[in-house]
């Protein structure tokens, strides 16, 4: 596949990733998160691995629920395999009952393989 092939799956599977947030689509977050996904960020900076299986669970239980995902900016690299999406936009929705809003930067690593194509193995988030 070449690299310009790749980079437009990329950005089509960050896009993929914002639509599904929205929807509370489990299904497709299922296929976009890789199974030992960690993240690091909101709402505490720490570090959390098995993040896959909670954020799953987060959207499944509407425990989060996401009303705006609005992206005002996205960068991408791709090297060999892995990818990079920069994303900078404005989330909003609620959390066990409770509201948020924020502007918001991630940075996300992707990983491309034959079977999945692109899934998200790392992210990090923080305030915009």
């Amino acid at each position: 596949m070449t690299g310009r092939k790749l980079m437009e799956e990329l950005y089509e599977a960050e896009r993929r990733l914002q639509a599904a947030q929205l929807a509370g689509d489990v299904e497709e977050l299922d296929r976009l998160l890789h199974e030992d996904l960690v993240f690091t960020g909101p709402p505490d900076g720490g570090f959390h691995p098995g993040a896959k299986r909670l954020d799953l669970e987060n959207h499944r239980s509407r425990t989060q629920v996401m009303t705006k995902v609005a992206e005002e900016d996205l960068a991408v690299v791709i090297s060999g395999s892995t990818g990079v999406t920069c994303f900078l936009g404005t989330l909003e929705g609620t959390f066990a009952g409770e509201p948020f809003s924020g502007r918001l930067r991630y940075t996300r690593t992707w990983v491309h393989t034959d079977e999945y194509g692109w899934r998200i193995l790392a992210a990090h988030a923080g305030p915009a």
